[in-house]
């Protein structure tokens, strides 16, 4: 039954007066398709929002929810504890690249981000270097919605209702560059050298004064900004000369997005001190995020009496149960699907498909890298993201869901996509930029 009253959901990241006057309802999902309020198959361009990357209504995993909450419906994770967070948090680790063996469940990619920036400042605290506090993130970064994640993220329009947010804050400058990368196929070739501002920042405040510095592998709510060519190994080489931890926002590019491995740390060949995750961890059927340690992070804590309490951090719903069932059936279709290797193998034909729209009317940038791409458009006079929101809202008419992000829109579908839904993607997005003013 439609809702009649639109009212009372206050929308995330939604503009709700404009919504209720043309609602867009999604009643069901399977597979690569949403259903439509009014019966329309809707190809899912965008993963749900980046989560659903094993495809909708996945047998194994609704089992498994199911088999879960009829079984332990809720167990408390405080001083108190339940296998399957134990055979979670197993399996999570070793797929994790080196020696991320430690991981922190929390319930969503906000929590995940707050959690990982605590963590790197009290392992600097116990270790007796307590003035280490100041935080590094990068202009245009998403680290979620908390006040720590906000606060290092570099989105200008998540963080200026909110006043000072939190002191001792630095960020890197964004690695977009159009006038050298633009329409580049994967990893741009330009921008190793914008690492160089950590060693300014550096300069600028004591190393002795900083505790981590946080980006994304690829950002990706800002518009999908692929790193450039050896950027992540220099940042690395800069916080291990200085003794800052990094740490890996993988909400977006973890569990296969990048395509061939589980997680872009991987994938670029650079092993942050933590890394964070979330959406593709239970494709986004149960809330779940986790922060993921390296043995000599967790083992800083490992101190002291060992009836006290090590981290003084946690949620109600950290490791729970059904959760953890959901996240343990995704591995495993991941894993018998072979969906990783698979987003690899069709990565290239993606890659090829999007730039395709290259010269169509508006497209002034193509970025790509495993299955996710962005096309960026010319802004309209005086009116920015406009052009984007009129394509995203005709393609939902016309059965394809993508998302959009100012004047980018950007396509992450799920790893199970076929050729021909590539195709019928992209196809339709060509029509619909030649139609759009």
């Amino acid at each position: 039954m439609s809702p009649t009253n639109h009212d009372a959901f206050w929308m995330p990241f939604t503009a709700n007066r404009q919504f209720r006057r043309t609602p867009r309802m999604l009643v069901a999902a399977d597979g690569m398709y949403y259903t439509s309020e009014d019966g329309r198959k809707v190809l899912d361009g965008c993963a749900g929002l980046w989560c659903v990357n094993a495809g909708h209504n996945r047998p194994l995993i609704t089992q498994a929810v199911q088999k879960a909450i009829a079984t332990l419906d809720f167990a408390p994770t405080f001083q108190m504890g339940h296998p399957l967070a134990f055979q979670a948090a197993d399996r999570i680790a070793a797929l994790a690249p080196g020696d991320l063996n430690h991981v922190f469940f929390c319930n969503s990619g906000s929590e995940a981000a707050d959690t990982a920036l605590k963590i790197a400042i009290a392992y600097h605290r116990v270790r007796g270097e307590g003035a280490r506090t100041r935080l590094i993130g990068r202009e245009r970064g998403y680290h979620g919605v908390g006040f720590g994640g906000i606060s290092v993220g570099g989105i200008s329009g998540n963080r200026k209702l909110y006043g000072s947010l939190l002191t001792g804050v630095d960020h890197l400058p964004h690695t977009l560059d159009l006038d050298r990368n633009a329409f580049t196929r994967g990893l741009p070739a330009y921008g190793a050298e914008l690492a160089d501002n950590l060693e300014r920042i550096v300069a600028l405040h004591d190393p002795s004064t900083i505790a981590a510095v946080m980006v994304e592998p690829m950002a990706g709510s800002t518009g999908v900004l692929p790193p450039p060519v050896g950027y992540l190994k220099r940042l690395r080489e800069i916080c291990d000369k200085y003794g800052i931890l990094l740490i890996f926002d993988e909400v977006i590019t973890g569990f296969g997005r990048m395509g061939g491995t589980p997680f872009a740390a991987e994938k670029f060949g650079v092993l942050p001190d933590i890394l964070t995750c979330a959406k593709g961890i239970t494709n986004g059927t149960i809330p779940m995020g986790a922060a993921i340690a390296r043995d000599h992070v967790y083992e800083a804590f490992m101190n002291g009496p060992e009836a006290g309490i090590e981290l003084p951090h946690g949620y109600t719903y950290s490791g729970h149960p059904v959760a953890c069932a959901a996240a343990l059936a995704t591995l495993d279709t991941y894993a018998e699907e072979n969906l990783f290797e698979r987003a690899g193998d069709i990565a290239p034909y993606f890659e090829e498909a999007v730039h395709a729209l290259r010269g169509l009317p508006h497209v002034i940038d193509i970025r790509n890298v495993g299955l996710v791409a962005g096309i960026e458009l010319d802004a309209r006079p005086a009116a920015p993201g406009a052009r984007a929101y009129e394509i995203f809202d005709r393609a939902f008419h016309k059965g394809l869901l993508v998302r959009y992000t100012g004047d980018v829109i950007a396509i992450s579908p799920p790893l199970i996509i076929r050729k021909s839904e590539i195709d019928h993607l992209f196809g339709t997005l060509a029509d619909i930029l030649r139609a759009v003013e």
